[in-house]
């Protein structure tokens, strides 16, 4: 049947950036699997893997609390709450929109993208200045998908497992701790 319809009405117009992410998620998949050496990491690593993903909520609410002292209006669980999106601007925006304003929503959206926007910048600068696993940490919950060309580009394929890691531990749970901050 699809042979019939060279765009068939299931996939819509909004739909398609979607199925290129997977297409290019299948292609880092095929990447990763091609070479043997990117499992050499986690022999490195061991279970400090782990710590990763916590690395980088402690130190998102450290940052955020820091810059909680400049910012007037906003209350600090709230901050939290906007901090808790690692990223995840689509999802934490709309938590925080629900459960408090569109304006914090839009903060946490705009905030959320700037934290992406930054990765992808300065991921040069982060592997020269500091180490391979800073633009992971930068990333946040982007670190498995839109940032993961650039993460893969300069750590090198290696670190692509620990980034897709991070990223899928962090976007499972952005839901849990932006709702934990809004509710307290």
């Amino acid at each position: 049947m699809g042979l019939l319809y060279s765009n068939p009405e299931t996939i819509e117009q909004s739909d398609v950036g979607k199925y290129v992410l997977f297409f290019l998620m299948f292609l880092v998949g095929l990447s990763l699997g091609a070479d043997k050496n990117s499992l050499q990491i986690f022999k490195i690593l061991h279970f400090s893997i782990l710590a990763i993903p916590l690395i980088t909520i402690v130190g998102t609410f450290l940052g955020v609390s820091a810059i909680s002292l400049f910012i007037n209006g906003i209350s600090i669980k709230d901050i939290w709450a906007i901090g808790a999106g690692y990223g995840y601007y689509s999802l934490s925006s709309i938590y925080i929109s629900e459960m408090r304003t569109e304006i914090l929503g839009t903060v946490a959206l705009l905030s959320n993208i700037l934290r992406e926007i930054i990765t992808l910048v300065f991921t040069p600068l982060m592997v020269r200045y500091f180490n391979k696993l800073a633009p992971i940490v930068s990333g946040g919950a982007t670190s498995m998908d839109t940032t993961l060309p650039i993460i893969s580009q300069y750590c090198g394929h290696e670190f692509t497992i620990i980034s897709v890691f991070h990223g899928t531990t962090l976007t499972i749970l952005v839901p849990v701790i932006v709702t934990f901050f809004l509710s307290i």
